[in-house]
């Protein structure tokens, strides 16, 4: 695998992370429950999927409504924090990706959305 170059495009401090939930209605609670913290600035609750992956040495096949979760990288933590307490699956699934580029007025908002409410509310 080529490493990246030293002058590698900039981090836009946005996250782009992924889950799966079990039913839709699952999926809606966790997804308002997320914002509603603001701990996302938005959460796209995506089409069923199914998902084939391997679980205590069994290969399963199950429906799943994944969701997509914008946020600010200094909001993971306490998102994870949140989402291991309210999802129903022993070991959810979460992964976080980095943006490197966008559309300037979008970054700001969903930077400026999931920003805690005092952050948000403080003058620039």
């Amino acid at each position: 695998m080529t490493p990246l170059p030293e002058d590698r495009t900039p981090d836009t401090g946005l996250r782009v992370l992924f889950t799966t939930a079990p039913d839709a209605g699952t999926a809606q609670r966790i997804a308002q429950a997320l914002v509603d913290a603001r701990l996302a600035a938005c959460v796209t609750v995506l089409a069923p999927a199914t998902s084939v992956y391997r679980w205590q040495g069994a290969v399963e096949t199950a429906q799943e409504w994944p969701l997509m979760i914008k946020t600010a990288a200094a909001r993971v933590p306490a998102l994870k924090e949140a989402l291991v307490r309210m999802h129903p699956y022993e070991v959810p699934e979460l992964i976080a990706l980095s943006v490197v580029d966008g559309l300037p007025g979008y970054l700001g908002w969903a930077l400026g959305a999931s920003a805690p409410e005092d952050a948000a509310a403080a003058p620039a």
